[in-house]
């Protein structure tokens, strides 16, 4: 009986796992070669028109659906992304100007928690998203490889990082929150 609640419990994280990674977590390349930098700018371009086409048909029940039990709702998500990535863009911009900058984390489920995120005008935030991802491409692609390289520094990690981690990680994390969204909607 106990072996039978372990497997039960393993089963029950499995899938709660699942549900909040629904194309499995960041597993950055060892080596990020110039063709991964493209494909990654390639799927920060095209974002914003993945999640305004998801967007245009929604109704506001379909808005509160959450991904997962205790989970966010679809609004929540799409505010989520755009805080997120105004963040990234942020970083990105300190890690070209600066020498191995510190940047600042910040409570992203606190700010999930804002009155504006939780029931806010999403059209705000695509339109942000839209902004963002335009300027940050546009940037990103002017960049050489070797700018990739470059390094800031995380405190909640106490970690190093480089831009190409740093973009590779907001191409997943945007596939990863439109994952969440297309499965609520399901």
């Amino acid at each position: 009986m106990g072996t039978e609640n372990v497997k039960e419990n393993n089963v029950m994280i499995s899938e709660i796992e699942k549900l909040k990674y629904p194309i499995g977590k960041y597993d950055p390349p060892k080596m990020i070669t110039e063709a991964q930098i493209e494909e990654w700018i390639e799927q920060l371009t095209t974002l914003p028109q993945e999640l305004t086409a998801i967007f245009s048909a929604l109704n506001e029940e379909q808005l509160e659906g959450q991904y997962r039990p205790d989970g966010w709702t679809v609004r929540q998500l799409i505010h989520h992304l755009s805080d997120s990535h105004i963040n990234a863009y942020t970083r990105v911009r300190l890690t070209l100007t600066e020498q191995r900058p510190t940047v600042r984390p910040y409570d992203e489920v606190a700010w999930a928690e804002l009155a504006d995120a939780k029931s806010g005008n999403i059209q705000l935030s695509l339109a942000i998203l839209k902004a963002i991802h335009e300027r940050l491409v546009a940037l990103l692609k002017k960049l050489t490889f070797g700018d990739f390289e470059r390094t800031y520094y995380h405190p909640a990690a106490n970690e190093e990082f480089t831009l190409g981690y740093l973009i590779g990680n907001y191409a997943w994390h945007g596939k990863h929150h439109l994952a969440h969204i297309q499965s609520t909607l399901r």
